[in-house]
C-alpha cells in the first residue's frame, strides 16, 4: 500500500513513523510511505504556505497553490491516488470501519491542515474526503495523520505479525475488547479470574465474550444501544447484564 503525507512539519511525522510496526512494515516494503514538505511546493523565496483570510479575521489560512502542486507532483511520481484525505475538525469522525475501508485502497494521500484551516477550494476541488479524529481541536493535522496511518496500516496484510489480534481488537466486532491478564496470577492480592487459568477453551471464550459485552455496556453503551447486530446468544447475555444493572440500581 502506498501512503503519502503532505505537511509543513515533516519531522513531526517522520520520527513516529520510523518506530514500531509501521517502521518495520516500511523496512520490509509492506508499506510504501513517504512524507512531503509542503514548503517544497512553493514558488517564492520565503516558501510561504499561508496567508491572511479574505474578509478579515484571526489567524492564517493555508494557500491552495502549494497543496494542489503537492498532490499533482505525487500523481506524476507515484500515480493517481485512490483517496486524498484532508485532516480537519470539520470532517467525518474517523472510525474503525473507515480504517478498514482505507486499508483496501492501493494509494492514499493525507493533507495535514494547519492554522485556521485551508482555502475552501482545497476542500471542494482537491480533497476527496475530510476526516476528524474527534470533537476537539489540535494544533495541526500531523497527529491526526499519524492516528489514521497507524489505524489503517493495522488492516494491511503483513503489517501486524499476528493478524488474528487485529480481528479481536476493540471495535473490530462492534464491541470493546475483553479484559486482559498476564503473569503473575496474583499481584498485591488481586487474582486473575480462575476461568482464565482453567485451560477450558470454550469456557474461556464464553467468559471473554461476556466480559466484552459487560465492558462495552459500562463504558460505551452507545455501541450496544441497538443490539440487532449481535448474535442471538450475545443479545441474551446483554439482556441479563441489563437486568442485573436494574436490580443493582433498585
Amino acid at each position: 500500500m502506498k501512503l503519502d503525507i503532505v505537511t509543513i512539519f515533516p519531522k513531526m511525522v517522520e520520527g513516529p513513523l520510523a518506530e514500531g510496526i509501521i517502521g518495520r512494515a516500511m523496512a520490509r516494503g509492506v508499506l510504501d510511505l513517504r512524507v512531503h514538505d509542503l514548503r517544497e511546493f512553493t514558488t517564492d523565496r520565503h516558501r510561504v504556505v499561508d496567508d491572511v483570510p479574505f474578509g478579515g479575521g484571526p489567524g492564517m489560512v493555508l494557500k491552495p497553490e502549494p497543496l494542489f502542486r503537492a498532490v499533482e507532483s505525487i500523481r506524476i511520481g507515484r500515480g493517481e491516488p485512490s483517496a486524498v484525505i484532508l485532516t480537519s475538525p470539520d470532517g467525518r469522525r474517523f472510525s474503525n470501519e473507515d480504517a478498514r475501508r482505507l486499508s483496501r485502497l492501493p494509494h492514499v494521500v493525507i493533507l495535514c491542515g494547519r492554522y485556521e484551516g485551508v482555502d475552501e477550494r482545497v476542500r471542494l476541488h482537491l480533497a476527496s474526503e475530510e476526516i476528524s479524529i474527534g470533537d476537539y481541536v489540535v494544533s495541526g493535522g500531523e497527529l491526526p495523520a499519524l492516528v489514521i496511518v497507524d489505524a489503517v496500516a493495522r488492516f494491511v496484510p503483513g503489517v501486524v505479525g499476528d493478524e488474528e489480534s487485529v480481528s479481536r481488537d476493540s471495535f473490530a466486532r462492534g464491541l470493546l475488547d475483553y479484559a486482559q491478564y498476564t503473569r503473575p496470577a496474583e499481584f498485591r492480592g488481586w487474582r486473575v479470574p480462575p476461568v482464565l487459568l482453567s485451560g477450558h477453551h470454550a469456557e474461556i471464550a464464553r467468559w471473554r465474550r461476556r466480559d466484552a459485552l459487560a465492558r462495552t455496556l459500562a463504558l460505551r453503551p452507545d455501541l450496544v444501544a441497538d443490539p440487532s447486530g449481535l448474535e442471538p446468544e450475545d443479545r441474551e447475555v446483554l439482556q441479563e447484564l441489563l437486568e442485573d444493572r436494574e436490580k443493582g440500581a433498585s
